[in-house]
C-alpha cells in the first residue's frame, strides 16, 4: 500500500470528488380542481340549470358565485362535500337565515346538485361560466356605430381594411378597437407614442417623445441628445400634449354594453 501511494500522481490524492449537477428548478403545475367529479349526464345537468335558474340565480348568480346577497355555492363547505344532492337537499327544504324553504323533489334537488357540481372549483377562472365566443352583437347596429362615432378618424377601406381577418381572435379584436395598442397577437395594431411640447418663459419651445410628466416635472426625450428634464411651477412652462389615443380614452365613458358587443360583431365582418 505504501508503495502505491508513493507513485501515485500528488494532484490524484489531494483530487475533490466532482461538483453535482446543478440541480432544475422545479416545473410549476397548476393545481388541479377540486373535487375532480366524474360528469354528470348532459341532460342531467341541463335540467337541473332550468330548475337553479327559477330558484337560485337571483341569490347565487347564474354561475353559482355568489348573486344578489347570496353566498358563492361552489366552494361552499357543505357543496364540497355533497355527492348527488344529499347535503344540499337539507339546506333546500330546511332554509338559512335570508333563504326561504324550497319544496323540491329529490330528482330536482339531485339535479340541481349536479349542475352546480359541474363547475371546475379550482384557481385560474377554472368556475367561471366561458361564452362560446363574445360576438354576441349586432352588426347592422355596429355598422351605425362606427359610421357616427368612428368614421371621422378611421375608414374600414383605409386603416382598419381587412381588420377582421388580421386579428382573429374577437377578444384581442374588442380590446384593440377599444384601446389600440394594448391588444397583443397577430394583427395587433401599434400606436405612436405621446409626444410633448414644452414652451419655455422665454419662448423657446422642445418638442420630444414623453417620459414623464407630474405637477413638478416634464421628461422630454428629443431625437438629438439625452432626454431634458423641465420644472414646472404652475403653467410654466406651457405643456402641450400631444396623446395620439385620447379620442379612444375619450369615449371609454360613453361607450353602453350594447355599443362594444354590436361594433365588435360589425368589426370581425371586415375581412
Amino acid at each position: 500500500m505504501r508503495i502505491l501511494l508513493a507513485i501515485l500522481p500528488v494532484a490524484l490524492l489531494h483530487a475533490q470528488p466532482p461538483a453535482p449537477a446543478p440541480s432544475k428548478p422545479p416545473v410549476r403545475v397548476r393545481p388541479q380542481a377540486y373535487p375532480d367529479r366524474p360528469p354528470a349526464p348532459a341532460e342531467k345537468v341541463e335540467r337541473g340549470k332550468a330548475v337553479y335558474g327559477v330558484n337560485c340565480t337571483f341569490c347565487h348568480g347564474t354561475d353559482a358565485r355568489g348573486g344578489s346577497g347570496g353566498p358563492n355555492l361552489i366552494r361552499n363547505e357543505v357543496v364540497l362535500k355533497d355527492q348527488d344532492g344529499e347535503l344540499i337537499a337539507k339546506v333546500v327544504r330546511e332554509g338559512r337565515e335570508g333563504m326561504p324553504k324550497m319544496n323540491l323533489t329529490d330528482a330536482q334537488v339531485s339535479d340541481i346538485a349536479a349542475f352546480i357540481h359541474s363547475f371546475k372549483v379550482g384557481g385560474y377562472d377554472a368556475s367561471r361560466m366561458t361564452p362560446e365566443t363574445i360576438v354576441v352583437g349586432k352588426a347592422d347596429a355596429g355598422k351605425s356605430h362606427f359610421a357616427s362615432t368612428c368614421a371621422g378618424c378611421h375608414s374600414v377601406t383605409g386603416d382598419l381594411k381587412g381588420i377582421g381577418g388580421r386579428i382573429t381572435d374577437p377578444k384581442v379584436l374588442q380590446q384593440t378597437w377599444i384601446m389600440p395598442g394594448s391588444g397583443r397577437g397577430a394583427g395587433a395594431r401599434r400606436v405612436s407614442p405621446t409626444t410633448v411640447t414644452v414652451t419655455e418663459a422665454s419662448g423657446k419651445k422642445t418638442n420630444g417623445r414623453l417620459v414623464r410628466i407630474d405637477d413638478f416635472l416634464v421628461t422630454v426625450a428629443g431625437s438629438d441628445g439625452p432626454p431634458r428634464t423641465f420644472t414646472r411651477v404652475g403653467d410654466v412652462p406651457r405643456v402641450e400634449l400631444h396623446d395620439p389615443l385620447k379620442p379612444h380614452k375619450d369615449l371609454l365613458a360613453k361607450y353602453t354594453d350594447d355599443d362594444i358587443h354590436n361594433l365588435t360583431a360589425y368589426l370581425v365582418t371586415v375581412k
